[in-house]
């Protein structure tokens, strides 16, 4: 059974630390995001993956390579942004696609059961069908009613007054005919154009059942994703967490720190005598030292935080950065790669300290 990823994005929601690493395989609890997707889809029974790169694509296939877990990956590259649907239609230009290809936004952490999606979509001799969750707030997110067969009536962007709390949750069951039907050479977008198109015809929503499902792509929702995983609100293979619900991985010393709850490090990161480190993300090898604190904050790899620094909540520091002795850095506060913080300086609430080449 074969899927495509779309993971081609920039993540400028996640920005700075996607400037030097491709939000598919930004680390997530110590591990490429695009690893638990993969994992979740080899549990359905998929062994042929094609991943749509763009922005660092070179990187995404170093750091997945060829064959995952035995299951086979392949890449198409778009050169220009293809929206949704366009990089499906790549791919079938460049002749490797099977006759029926499940789709699936790189983006997001669910728990959906795909296998269930797929007999319903066998059962209803559909061509397309989406996966449908609900949510208590809609006013993000278009909503995709149905009838009581589950055909698909209607698309609707953002309302106060939305007939239905059903989301499409960037999960599909696709036949050939449907993907040949996508224009080539061009941006194309599912939701806007392939599927409103369908509507009336054989195109299905599938009501996913309690899932766990969750967008990463901003600051809020990948420490929420990070979290969950570490509490077990949605399957994975990690190890063992200590006794705070967190993930110290190897190589990390913290001997006398204050690590926890619910935080990652990386692998060889350094957290000085009486540093804290609390509902935190730290990529490798970075360096936070004595009496510091780093609160529900995310450090790119190599980071270094001087003695008596303080960051967060909510800061996002690009890789290889440095904060210098006393230094704070506020609430929501982003600096971008390389920056330099000096000793006792202050970057105030929600500022964007930007390197001089950007």
């Amino acid at each position: 059974m074969q899927a495509l990823v779309l993971s081609g994005g920039e993540g400028t929601r996640l920005r700075p630390l996607t400037y030097t690493t491709p939000k598919a395989v930004m680390p997530l609890a110590g591990r490429p995001f695009l690893t638990f997707m993969l994992d979740w889809l080899h549990g359905h029974g998929v062994d042929d993956v094609v991943l749509s790169c763009g922005f660092l694509s070179a990187d995404v296939r170093h750091v997945l390579g060829d064959i995952y877990q035995g299951m086979r990956l392949r890449y198409v590259v778009e050169e220009e942004p293809l929206g949704t649907a366009g990089p499906v239609r790549l791919a079938l230009d460049e002749g490797i696609l099977e006759d029926r290809l499940i789709v699936a936004n790189g983006d997001v952490l669910t728990d959906i059961d795909l296998s269930a999606e797929l007999a319903w979509h066998e059962e209803r001799g559909a061509r397309a069908t989406l996966a449908l969750v609900e949510v208590e707030d809609t006013s993000s997110y278009g909503v995709v009613p149905t009838a009581a067969d589950g055909r698909v009536e209607a698309f609707l962007e953002k309302s106060d007054d939305a007939p239905t709390n059903r989301i499409n949750a960037g999960l599909y069951v696709l036949e050939r005919d449907v993907i040949e039907a996508i224009p080539s050479g061009r941006p194309v977008s599912f939701e806007r154009e392939v599927f409103p198109s369908l509507v009336g015809g054989p195109l299905y929503g599938y009501v996913a059942e309690d899932p766990y499902w969750i967008d990463i792509g901003t600051p809020e929702r990948y420490l929420e994703a990070t979290w969950d995983l570490l509490a077990g609100r949605v399957p994975s293979t990690l190890p063992e967490r200590d006794e705070t619900g967190s993930l110290v991985l190897g190589g990390s010393l913290v001997a006398g720190a204050h690590v926890g709850p619910q935080t990652v490090l990386g692998r060889s990161c350094s957290v000085g005598t009486d540093a804290r480190v609390e509902r935190a993300v730290l990529h490798d090898r970075v360096v936070v030292g004595a009496d510091a604190a780093v609160l529900e904050s995310v450090l790119g790899e190599r980071v270094r935080v001087g003695e008596r620094a303080r960051l967060g909540p909510g800061a996002l520091v690009g890789a290889g950065a440095s904060i210098g002795e006393d230094a704070r850095v506020g609430e929501g506060a982003r600096l971008d790669p390389g920056v330099e913080v000096e000793a006792g300086a202050s970057v105030p609430a929600g500022e964007t300290l930007a390197a001089e080449a950007r």
